[in-house]
């Protein structure tokens, strides 16, 4: 599976996959926001994001994610500051948001483990990135049981603030660190990407 980033799509196939990304997003979605003709966006779509996805080998879209510095308008910050501590984010030039991330667990391709191949490529994607531009720590905001899930991969969330029921989810604001050493050891095998060399390190 391969991991792409990209900001502004410069080709067709990247034009399509953007249109796909807010397709899965609208699916994954679609019972805690507004969906409008079978796609999702808001505002902080127009700030010009980068866009991490996983392609499977058949060319499906496996999995996405926002990355928006965390010293401009995020989602932690704007939306859900009552799930900091002190209603603040402590951004730093070093710290991304990474927001609607979701992966398509419906593909066949990927599955077999404990957690799905997509998944830990995304894992694995928005680390590299990260890596590769400079950025040493990742906001977010999840809910109890995907922070179950970085726990059991070796990626502790580190909470920003108590969890709180939003809408029907409850949900937590947290901090993941991101170097190399956790990319290498959270990529999948099969792990391919364009974003840097730095999947060739081991």
């Amino acid at each position: 599976m391969q991991a792409v980033a990209f900001s502004l799509p410069r080709t067709i196939q990247q034009a399509h996959l953007l249109h796909l990304h807010h397709r899965l997003r609208a699916r994954v979605f679609s019972d805690r926001i507004d969906v409008t003709e079978g796609c999702e966006t808001d505002s902080f779509d127009r700030l010009r994001p980068t866009y991490v996805l996983a392609i499977a080998e058949s060319g499906a879209l496996a999995g996405c994610a926002r990355l928006l510095p965390a010293l401009g308008p995020t989602m932690v910050a704007d939306v859900f500051p009552s799930l900091l501590r002190d209603g603040q984010l402590h951004a730093h030039a070093a710290m991304i948001e990474s927001s609607r991330f979701c992966v398509g667990t419906a593909l066949a391709e990927g599955r077999g483990g404990s957690l799905h191949e997509a998944t830990l490529t995304m894992f694995a994607g928005i680390i590299e990135w990260c890596v590769a531009n400079g950025y040493t720590e990742i906001v977010t905001v999840t809910d109890l049981r995907f922070e179950r899930i970085l726990a059991r991969v070796g990626w502790p969330l580190q909470r920003l603030g108590e969890p709180k029921k939003i809408g029907v989810t409850m949900a937590v604001a947290g901090t993941l660190r991101a170097n190399a050493d956790t990319f290498l050891r959270l990529r999948p095998s099969t792990y391919r990407s364009e974003l840097s060399p730095l999947s060739q390190a081991a």
